[in-house]
């Protein structure tokens, strides 16, 4: 099995992780209705699924008849 030959210090340790680093998402802004969400996914506004200012899924309309 293998194992290291030397201990490897703490500052050389730390040294490799610094390219390890969080990145904040992308918030894009819907142009049909303003809402904020995340870029590449759909999101629902007032019971309907819009994905590029398009309405994929409407659900509003089958409260209404309910």
């Amino acid at each position: 099995m293998a194992h290291p030959k030397r201990k490897i210090s703490k500052t050389r340790r730390d040294k490799r992780r610094t390219h390890y680093k969080a990145t904040a998402p992308q918030i894009a802004t819907c142009p049909t209705t303003g809402e904020a969400h995340l870029y590449h996914r759909a999101h629902w506004h007032e019971g309907k699924l819009y994905y590029r200012g398009q309405v994929l899924v409407d659900n509003s309309q089958e409260e209404n008849l309910a």
